[in-house]
């Protein structure tokens, strides 16, 4: 399984020097399986994380105001060692990714949305404007005719992954032919969420809400794009975020791994399935582990957001 073992097996090696009773983690399968001598529950790292990220909540609340940054930044992983065990319902007896089409709002909502079950409907974005218009010079284009960060939304990101761009700008300041994979040039691949209210509605003339959602459903306004060349693209990890997601693949091909949560190691099977263009992969990332590998060929873009 990999990482998500390691990171279970991470945390257990921490459970030390506690009075609590063994009988809160023995009876676990998982606690049992990886066997760890000497294992007690909470350890002083635990507690002391716990503590700072208290603090960091109430400190927000009586010296910050007009929705500025905590004093003290949650760590990176914060979110992982605090979140909820996960029911293993969600992955017990699924053995693939199902490619679906033509599939009603009613059936998608039944047998995927309810059960959190990953799956790829084919004809997705089929007929989207996008999927012509959408490449490295369309993006260059609008988003240095904009204020990228215009309104500072809190959850305004640009993730790097292992290229050398600081920001948005740098991305879009790289050499044509290393824009366009020529060959000899260093690869890259990026990340980011539109913060920008006048270029979201560009871009929201060239895609619409897929089809397959039902129409109670909101599809969140934030949009998240990701762009880059053959590679990692990912790691292993799983979201902060508050939806389910879909992620329309516009561009190139992206080879999708997805892993159980690790409480779940025994019971479930990591997963693999390929997403081409006009493909629109839908996953709650909050609880499936995932990474991403762009095969070689075009560059790849895809375009994605959450969904209530």
């Amino acid at each position: 399984m990999g990482k998500p073992e390691e990171k279970m097996k991470a945390i257990l090696r921490r459970l030390e020097n506690s009075d609590v009773p063994d009988v809160f983690y023995k009876n676990f399968e998982v606690v049992e399986k990886l066997k760890f001598p000497g294992l007690q529950l909470v350890s002083r790292f635990f507690w002391v994380l716990l503590a700072c990220v208290i603090a960091c909540s109430v400190l927000s609340k009586l010296f910050i105001s007009g929705g500025r940054s905590c004093i003290i930044d949650m760590p990176e992983d914060g979110s992982k060692i605090f979140r909820e065990p996960e029911f293993c319902e969600i992955c017990e007896n699924v053995t693939q990714v199902d490619k679906i089409s033509n599939v009603s709002a009613e059936d998608f909502n039944k047998n995927y949305v309810k059960t959190a079950k990953p799956v790829v409907v084919t004809d997705g974005a089929l007929k989207w404007p996008a999927l012509k218009t959408f490449n490295f010079e369309f993006f260059k284009k609008l988003f240095k005719s904009v204020d990228i960060n215009r309104g500072e939304r809190k959850n305004c990101q640009f993730f790097p992954y292992k290229t050398e761009f600081k920001s948005l700008r740098e991305v879009f300041d790289m050499t044509p032919e290393r824009a366009q994979l020529k060959p000899g040039e260093k690869s890259w691949y990026v990340g980011w969420s539109n913060c920008n209210d006048n270029a979201g509605n560009i871009l929201k003339g060239h895609y619409e809400k897929p089809y397959f959602l039902s129409n109670i459903s909101e599809n969140i306004a934030l949009s998240w794009i990701f762009m880059g060349g053959p590679g990692r693209g990912a790691h292993m990890h799983v979201d902060n975020v508050h939806y389910p997601s879909w992620q329309a693949q516009l561009s190139g091909k992206k080879m999708w791994k997805l892993a159980p949560p690790p409480e779940c190691y025994y019971r479930c099977k990591e997963l693999e399935v390929l997403v081409e263009p006009g493909e629109i992969i839908v996953l709650d990332t909050n609880r499936w582990y995932h990474e991403t590998s762009v095969l070689l060929g075009d560059v790849s873009i895809t375009i994605g957001a959450e969904f209530d």
